[in-house]
């Protein structure tokens, strides 16, 4: 039986990309799952197709109010929460600094820094009572190296790293276990808009430079068992061969 069994997992950012992915690997472990996203009517589709241990909320994570709402749905048709995945994330706006829009730059804020705040916010004193559960934040190399034309983008996930320690260390020793998982670059949707760009390197790789999607998936469910213990409070890059190793992707 799978560490994840019967565990309930939310997941933002649940429609598409490595939330999806996300969503069907805790469910093939046997977990049950709360998706989250804007698109109301994917992660119902989504839900649809893994069957009844599988509840969609349509959730802004931008606004802490429906992060709130969601995680009142959660332990209301679960009754508890086990693990957190603040996976939902924006590229746009792509530009140089002056060329970007003020709020456009703003969204992306709320989402991919605030929107994981959200997330621990409400997730923590629940995870607190009940005596511990797993934090996992979706970070990336832009978190530690600038990028023309992603300076929103750079400072959120730099931003969202440096959260992810703060929870770690305010939170250890209350038997939660917070990580962020740097993927590297992943054949979603995101991976398209970048290319459409044509800004920075990154834009002119080819697809198959690309890791799928359930790499990162399969990550985020090793890094919820006991394995990855040693990891806590740590930042997992993708782009080391050893860690695919000790979880698996690779020979």
């Amino acid at each position: 039986m799978s560490e994840l069994s019967d565990k309930v997992v939310m997941i933002t950012g649940a429609s598409r990309g490595i939330g999806e992915a996300a969503a069907r690997e805790f469910a093939a472990q046997g977990a049950r799952l709360a998706l989250l996203a804007r698109s109301g009517d994917r992660i119902a589709e989504l839900a649809d197709e893994i069957g009844e241990t599988a509840l969609a909320i349509r959730c802004d994570v931008a606004r802490q109010d429906q992060v709130d709402a969601a995680l009142a749905r959660v332990l209301d048709r679960f009754g508890g929460l086990d693990v957190l995945i603040g996976n939902a994330g924006v590229i746009a706006p792509i530009g140089r600094i002056e060329d970007t829009d003020p709020a456009a730059w703003g969204q992306l804020i709320d989402v991919n820094l605030k929107g994981v705040y959200h997330g621990m916010r409400a997730a923590i004193p629940v995870m607190t009572r009940a005596g511990g559960g797993s934090i996992l934040t979706i970070s990336s190399g832009a978190a530690h190296g600038p990028m023309e034309g992603w300076s929103a983008y750079c400072a959120s996930k730099a931003g969202a790293a440096m959260l992810t320690r703060a929870a770690h260390l305010e939170n250890a020793q209350s038997g939660l276990r917070v990580m962020g998982l740097s993927p590297g670059t992943v054949a979603t949707q995101m991976q398209r808009d970048i290319k459409a760009s044509g800004i920075n390197p990154v834009s002119k790789l080819d697809w198959q430079d690309h890791i799928p999607a359930d790499w990162p998936a399969r990550a985020l469910a090793w890094m919820c068992t006991k394995a990855a213990d040693d990891c806590l409070g740590q930042e997992l890059s993708l782009r080391d061969e050893t860690l695919r190793r000790r979880i698996g992707l690779i020979a």
